[in-house]
């Protein structure tokens, strides 16, 4: 693979985590959103991520390798978990008997993703910057 393919792969890396990112502080935003414009309260949302081919302008420049692949988002969905019920009557969303539906969001659990998806960018950042130092190096030798 040359370095610009590599490039490639973590570009788009760093456009899924960013929208992995976004999606965890919507979901610590709405962590006690009891009712949306949809109706009920909040649901934690996840992002799929799959292999996205090049497109046909890139794949055209990587000939060579037309098995180069980077990251796209799939999609983001909604959380299958059970909803969260806090008894708390005095609530305005509890119901008939004191119970109030919360986010099935567990704070830990979101905070533990975001390290993660911070994490995962800083390295695609970091393997970027390599790249660059690699064809910079590379220019340097063959001036």
């Amino acid at each position: 693979m040359n370095v610009l393919g590599s490039m490639y792969i973590n570009a788009t890396a760093l456009k899924a985590e960013t929208t992995r990112l976004n999606t965890i502080s919507a979901n610590l935003a709405n962590i006690d959103t009891t009712r949306t414009p949809e109706g009920g309260p909040y649901r934690k949302k996840s992002v799929v991520f799959r292999s996205a081919p090049m497109n046909f302008e890139q794949s055209l420049e990587h000939s060579f390798n037309n098995q180069l692949q980077g990251v796209q988002v799939d999609k983001i969905v909604n959380s299958p978990e059970p909803l969260r019920k806090e008894y708390d009557p005095s609530h305005p969303d509890a119901g008939p008997e004191g119970y109030v539906e919360k986010p099935n969001i567990k704070l830990m659990e979101e905070v533990t993703d975001m390290k993660s998806a911070v994490h995962a960018y800083e390295l695609n950042v970091t393997a970027i910057k390599t790249s660059q130092r690699m064809a910079t190096q590379a220019l340097k030798i063959g001036a």
